[in-house]
């Protein structure tokens, strides 16, 4: 029913063009923005050594830029070594005949969707747009570019942050010295790109709680009424996502997190307050 709402206001808006009109409209955005995260992918597939050794496998290096600003807190801590960490002690197998193969092609293909999210983001206004008033224009076009920065937030934190400090308690934890770590690729690849893709759209929580306030289905005062519970869900994802006992790294993940829920409770904040304004007038 949305859909139909969205392709009668276009129709409006873009004089008698037809549903089907609409439709092949719509195609021909998802095919640009196909196209463009194709083309990213493609660039991103001819770089392997770079893809793989200085992005995917770049947490598995102990002078990965994470592990060394780790250490220089911990000096700057008095806490000797503490922090110092990030030598891998494991190994990664490939044991399929194409596992190579298709894991290159699935990291471009990820790479070239990150990169060409905000193009997509653009693509999708851009259809919307004739539908939209001059003032829900200006607004649309604050979402999207929200929208991406807020996604690339979240990968990059995930990258730099959580993923290396999964990947060095998980990749160097042992219950018996009798048993060597070697993982798949499959296996590796997989935790950091789920992690990071995860982690990007749960930085897209004030976008959710924009649209869930305007829909009246929460308000800031309900968030600020379960803010402790908050906390505790908050301190566990962290302690679930960085499974080192070390309390640093978890505070470190949990930061950002509180950060984006307190966010949350200020864009709900000023969604009620124009909303209110709106009737007034």
């Amino acid at each position: 029913m949305a859909l139909f709402g969205l392709f009668n206001k276009l129709g409006k808006n873009n004089g008698e063009m037809s549903f089907f009109g609409h439709i092949d409209a719509l195609r021909g955005h998802l095919f640009r923005s196909a196209i463009v995260v194709v083309l990213i992918a493609v660039v991103l597939f001819c770089f392997p050594e770079f893809l793989f050794d200085k992005i995917l496998f770049g947490p598995m290096d102990e002078n990965f830029p994470t592990y060394r600003a780790f250490c220089k807190l911990g000096h700057f801590l008095n806490l000797g070594e503490d922090l110092c960490f990030g030598k891998a002690t494991f190994h990664l197998q490939s044991i399929g005949l194409s596992d190579q193969f298709t894991s290159q092609m699935w990291i471009a293909f990820i790479g070239g969707l990150i990169l060409g999210s905000p193009y997509v983001l653009w693509e999708v206004w851009r259809f919307i747009k004739p539908a939209l008033k001059e003032k829900e224009r200006k607004a649309s076009t604050f979402f999207i570019a929200s929208a991406s920065l807020l996604f690339i937030i979240g990968t990059c934190f995930s990258y730099f942050i959580i993923a290396p400090l999964m990947i060095n308690f998980l990749g160097n934890y042992k219950v018996s010295e009798r048993i060597l770590n070697n993982f798949t690729m499959d296996s590796y690849i997989s935790t950091v790109t789920t992690l990071t893709l995860c982690t990007g759209l749960i930085f897209e929580l004030p976008i959710l709680v924009y649209f869930l306030t305007r829909f009246g289905l929460i308000s800031p005062e309900f968030m600020r009424k379960y803010r402790k519970h908050a906390v505790i869900v908050i301190l566990i994802v962290a302690g679930v996502i960085t499974p080192s006992p070390d309390v640093t790294s978890q505070l470190l993940v949990a930061f950002p997190l509180y950060f984006l829920y307190e966010a949350s409770i200020f864009v709900s904040y000023f969604v009620v307050k124009k909303k209110a304004k709106l009737e007034n007038n």
